[in-house]
């Protein structure tokens, strides 16, 4: 029989990579998605108890990245002081490197909320219903957090506006 760790140890195990990728996609930064991922799993694992008879303790664990992200952004934006702004990045060469890190900067540059809605709904492809039960809001703060995060990203990188374009026809192909 399986004790309390190591039910938790083949839940982390089974997901760890997952809620890696979902937690750098968050942060932008591997280290900060490390912090931000241990922190999660520590607090999992004190509930452990409960949360292993629950219906799908990833689903709980990826909304709890999500709400301790938005946390910490809340409590690092009040003591950090904006740098002067970013060298631009000529993305006319289809180098993927150059485009992953224009995404990467542009998306570093949404806010909390709107930066999680890009990640969940065309990163991990997550229906408007779901990425709405993830952060707790209406459907319809998704859509407006979706659109307003889309305008932005082709304000922030103007030459990778057909890719965001994409998306947004993505997003209106759902409807």
């Amino acid at each position: 029989m399986l004790d309390r760790n190591d039910s938790f140890r083949e839940f982390v195990a089974a997901h760890q990579q997952s809620l890696m990728r979902t937690a750098y996609l968050l942060t932008g930064d591997a280290h900060l998605a490390e912090d931000l991922l241990q922190s999660v799993l520590l607090k999992l694992l004190g509930r452990w108890p409960k949360l292993s008879h629950i219906d799908s303790p990833e689903a709980y664990a990826r909304k709890a990245l999500l709400n301790q992200h938005i946390s910490w952004r809340r409590r690092r934006a009040s003591t950090e002081l904006p740098s002067s702004a970013p060298p631009e990045l000529s993305y006319s060469s289809e180098n993927s490197t150059v485009v992953r890190l224009a995404v990467r900067q542009a998306l570093m540059r949404l806010s909390p909320r709107q930066r999680a809605v890009i990640v969940l709904r065309f990163y991990e492809d997550r229906t408007e219903r779901e990425t709405a039960e993830l952060l707790n809001c209406s459907i319809g703060t998704v859509k407006s957090h979706a659109h307003h995060a889309l305008a932005r990203l082709r304000d922030l990188a103007p030459d990778l506006a057909p890719r965001f374009a994409e998306l947004n026809d993505i997003q209106e192909a759902r409807r």
